[in-house]
C-alpha cells in the first residue's frame, strides 16, 4: 500500500487516522488503555535499515520481477517520520468506538504505522483489563503474575506483565519484565524442588536453611494438610532463628476446603500472619466464587488465563481513515460502509469529552475537532438514534485525547509504571458500580455529537451513491 501510494503521488497528502475497538472484551463494561509507552519506544526508533531496504529489494512479484522500484526504497532510507499523534494516556478507561490513538500526517507514515500501534495497543489493554477485572475480584489481596511459562512467547509474557501490573497485579515472577519495567518480583518455589529431595520435610528445611527470609513452602506435592503440618515445623526452627514462615501455597485441589483447614491448622499453632498463597488456573470468575466459599486465601497467583486473555484471546480494535486534506487546506471526511451498523466507521478529526458529576463518570462524547461539541453538547446513541442525552453545566468535563507529537517531535513526557498503575486505580473508583459488574454491566454512555451524527449519516447516505 505504501508502494502505491508512492506511485500515484498520494504520499505527502495530509490523512487523518484513528485507532479504536468495536466491542467490550470479557463480556465486561470498560477497557483500560495500556501499550501508548511501548508505541513511543518504537516510533523513538522508527528507521529503515540498510538491511531492511535490501530485504525489500530482494520481493518479486508474479511475474518475477522487483516489487519495489528503487526510488521508493530510497525513500524508505531517507524516511523520517513527521505526524501529529494524540491519544489516551495508559490507565485510562476507554469504550467502544473512542478513538485511543489518533494519527495525523503524511498518507504514507500513517499508513505505514498501522500494524505496528494496533499490535502494542491491542494486547497490552487487553490483559490490563483482564488483570483490572481479576483485582475487583479480590479487593486488598495480593495479586502476583505468575503467566510467564505459558504466555504467547517471550515477548507475549514480557509485555503481559508489565500490563498485569498496570491493571491492578502487586508483581510478577518474570524476573527480566521485573527489571525492566520496575515491578516488584515474587514468587516461590515449584513441586520439582520438593521432589528432588529424599522427604517433603528434608526439602522444606533445605530451602528454609538457604533462603531464610523468604520462605514460602509448596505443600501440595504429596498431602496438603500434612504438608502444613511439615512447613509448620520448619516455621518454628524459622523463629527460634528470628525469620518467619512468610507463607504457604496451595496449588491443587478444593482450594476453598484446603485453605478453610490449613487457616485453622496455622491459627492453632500461633501462625496467624502466615499468608495462604494459591494458584492454579484462576480467573476472576474463579477467585470470586472462592471468596463466596470463604476460601481463605490472601495471595492469589494468576497465570494462563491472564496472561493469555483466556476466555478472550483478541480485543479487535481497528485503525480507519476518517479526513484527507485537499490542496486548498479543506478536509474531506472519510467513513467506511458495512452491511453491519458496528463496522461503520465515523468520519472527522475525533476528541473524546469525558463528563462527570458527583464523583462518578457519566458519559462521553465523541466529537469532530473542527466542528466541536455545539451548545446544546448533545450527544446521540450511534447503533440506536432514539437514545439521546444532553449535558448541562452541572457537569464537569476533560478531553481524553492528549498530544504525544508534534510533527515527528515527542511532546508527552512518559509517566513511571506506578503512575499509570494508580490512574486505573483512580478511574475505576469514578466508574459506576453497576459498569464494573462481570455479568450483564451497565452500557456506559457513549455517543456521537449530535452534528457528528448528522454528518456521519449524511455521508453514509452520499457514499451509498458511489
Amino acid at each position: 500500500m505504501a508502494y502505491g501510494y508512492w506511485k500515484t503521488g498520494k504520499t505527502d497528502e495530509t490523512a487523518v487516522f484513528h485507532l479504536y475497538f468495536r466491542k467490550q472484551p470479557f463480556g465486561g463494561g470498560f477497557t483500560i488503555a495500556c501499550g501508548l509507552e511501548t508505541v513511543i519506544e518504537y516510533l523513538e526508533g522508527y528507521r529503515f535499515s540498510k538491511e531492511d531496504t535490501e530485504y525489500l529489494s530482494s520481493l518479486t512479484g508474479a511475474d518475477g520481477r522487483a516489487l519495489f522500484e528503487k526510488g521508493f526504497l530510497d525513500y524508505l532510507r531517507n524516511l523520517r517520520l513527521t505526524c501529529d499523534i494524540d491519544a489516551v494516556p495508559e490507565g485510562t478507561l476507554v469504550f467502544p468506538d473512542e478513538p485511543l490513538i489518533r494519527v495525523r500526517g503524511p498518507f504514507i507514515q500513517c499508513q505505514l504505522l498501522e500494524t505496528a500501534l494496533l499490535t502494542f495497543i491491542n494486547f497490552q489493554s487487553l490483559i490490563a483489563t483482564k488483570a483490572a477485572r481479576i483485582r475487583l475480584a479480590a479487593p486488598g489481596d495480593s495479586l502476583l503474575e505468575f503467566g510467564l511459562r505459558r504466555a504467547q512467547g517471550p515477548d507475549g509474557g514480557i509485555t503481559a506483565s508489565r500490563a498485569a501490573y498496570i491493571g491492578g497485579f502487586d508483581g510478577t515472577s518474570n524476573a527480566y519484565a521485573a527489571r525492566r519495567y520496575k515491578i516488584p518480583l515474587k514468587g516461590t518455589h515449584a513441586h520439582s524442588w520438593v521432589m528432588s529431595f529424599g522427604s517433603e520435610l528434608e526439602s522444606f528445611e533445605a530451602y528454609a536453611e538457604n533462603l531464610p527470609n523468604n520462605v514460602i513452602l509448596l505443600v501440595d506435592t504429596y498431602d496438603s494438610l500434612e504438608g502444613v503440618r511439615k512447613a509448620m515445623e520448619v516455621g518454628r526452627k524459622l523463629e527460634a532463628k528470628g525469620q518467619k514462615l512468610l507463607g504457604i501455597r496451595l496449588d491443587s485441589g478444593d482450594l476453598a476446603f484446603l485453605s478453610i483447614e490449613s487457616r485453622k491448622l496455622l491459627d492453632e499453632n500461633g501462625f496467624q500472619d502466615t499468608a495462604i498463597v494459591a494458584s492454579n488456573d484462576l480467573d476472576e470468575y474463579i477467585i470470586r466464587s472462592l471468596k463466596e466459599q470463604g476460601a481463605e486465601i490472601s495471595v492469589w497467583g494468576v497465570g494462563t488465563k491472564l496472561v493469555t486473555a483466556f476466555d478472550q484471546p483478541a480485543l479487535g480494535g481497528v485503525y480507519k481513515l476518517a479526513a484527507l486534506q485537499k490542496p486548498d487546506g479543506t478536509w474531506e471526511y472519510k467513513l467506511k460502509l458495512s452491511e453491519q451498523l458496528v463496522k461503520v466507521s465515523t468520519p472527522g478529526i475525533l476528541q473524546v469529552r469525558r463528563f462527570r458529576r458527583d464523583g462518578a463518570y457519566a458519559g462521553d462524547m465523541i466529537y469532530d475537532e473542527l466542528g466541536g461539541v455545539g451548545e446544546e453538547k448533545r450527544m446521540i446513541d450511534p447503533y440506536n438514534f432514539t437514545r439521546q442525552f444532553a449535558y448541562d453545566d452541572s457537569y464537569q468535563s476533560e478531553d481524553l485525547l492528549i498530544p504525544i507529537y508534534r510533527k515527528g517531535e515527542r511532546v508527552y513526557e512518559l509517566p513511571e509504571i506506578e503512575e499509570i498503575r494508580d490512574k486505573v486505580r483512580e478511574e475505576l473508583a469514578l466508574l459506576p458500580e453497576r459498569t464494573k459488574r462481570f455479568e450483564n454491566p451497565h452500557t456506559y454512555k457513549v455517543g456521537l455529537e449530535k452534528s457528528l451524527f448528522d454528518l456521519k449519516t449524511r455521508l453514509a447516505m452520499q457514499s451509498r451513491q458511489l
